[in-house]
C-alpha cells in the first residue's frame, strides 16, 4: 500500500467522514433515485446483448456499478425491476399513441410509434413475447383505459371503453408479432401501414 496521505475521491464520496451528522434526506434521496436509474439502464444494456433469463441480478449491479444489497432497496426481484421498466415503457407507447390522434397524418404517427418500438426492439420482444408477455399485456390495458377515460372519444358510434380495449390489444398482437419475426423482414413503415389500415378503418374512422 502506497504510504500517500492523499485522500480518495471515491471513499469521499461512498461514505461520510467521521465526525459529519448523518447525510440530509435530500441527499439520501438524490442517491436513491440516481441508483434507481443506473439500475433501469443497466438492464436495458444487458438485454442488447444477452436474454433476460440469462442475466442476473449481480450483472445489472456491476453493470450499473451499484452494491448489490442496494438493488433489494429497489426491487425484491429482477422481475420486478422488468416490471418496472415495462411500466414507463407503456406510458411512453401511450403518449405516442395520443399523438397519433393530434398529427396531420395518422399513418406519420404511427410510425413514429413504430420506429420507437424498433429502436428499443430487445426491450419489447422481452416484455411482450417473453415469460412475463401475458402480464405486460395486462398492464398495457390497464394504463390504455386510465388514459382512454379522461380523453374526448374520436367517434361516437363505438362505445369508448370497447375502443379502448380493441386498440390496445390490436397494437400490442401486431407489435408482439412483429417483434418475432426475423429482424429486417418487415420494416417500420410496413408495420405502420398496417396499423393504420386496421385502426383508421375501423377503431378511429369517424361518425
Amino acid at each position: 500500500m502506497s504510504g500517500s496521505t492523499k485522500p480518495n475521491p471515491e471513499l469521499r464520496v461512498a461514505a461520510p467522514h467521521r465526525g459529519q451528522g448523518p447525510a440530509s434526506s435530500s441527499s439520501k434521496d438524490a442517491r436513491a433515485v440516481r441508483s434507481g436509474l443506473a439500475l433501469r439502464e443497466a438492464l436495458l444494456s444487458l438485454l442488447e446483448r444477452k436474454p433476460f433469463d440469462q442475466i442476473t441480478i449481480r450483472d445489472i449491479c456491476a453493470e450499473a456499478g451499484v452494491h448489490y444489497a442496494t438493488f433489494f432497496r429497489h426491487h425484491q426481484t429482477k422481475e420486478g425491476l422488468l416490471d418496472d421498466i415495462a411500466r414507463s415503457q407503456i406510458e411512453q407507447l401511450n403518449q405516442l399513441t395520443l399523438a397519433i390522434r393530434e398529427a396531420a397524418s395518422f399513418e406519420a404517427g404511427f410510425q413514429a410509434l413504430c420506429a420507437y418500438v424498433s429502436e428499443h426492439r430487445v426491450l419489447w420482444s422481452t416484455l411482450l413475447n417473453g415469460g412475463a408477455g401475458a402480464a405486460m399485456r395486462e398492464e398495457w390495458l390497464r394504463q390504455s383505459q386510465k388514459v382512454a377515460a379522461v380523453v374526448a372519444p374520436i367517434n361516437s358510434w363505438l362505445p369508448p371503453e370497447l375502443g379502448t380495449i380493441c386498440a390496445a390489444t390490436l397494437i400490442a398482437e401486431t407489435i408482439a408479432w412483429w417483434l418475432g419475426k426475423p429482424e429486417g423482414e418487415y420494416s417500420v413503415e410496413a408495420i405502420a401501414g398496417i396499423l393504420h389500415r386496421m385502426l383508421s378503418t375501423s377503431i378511429i374512422a369517424p361518425d
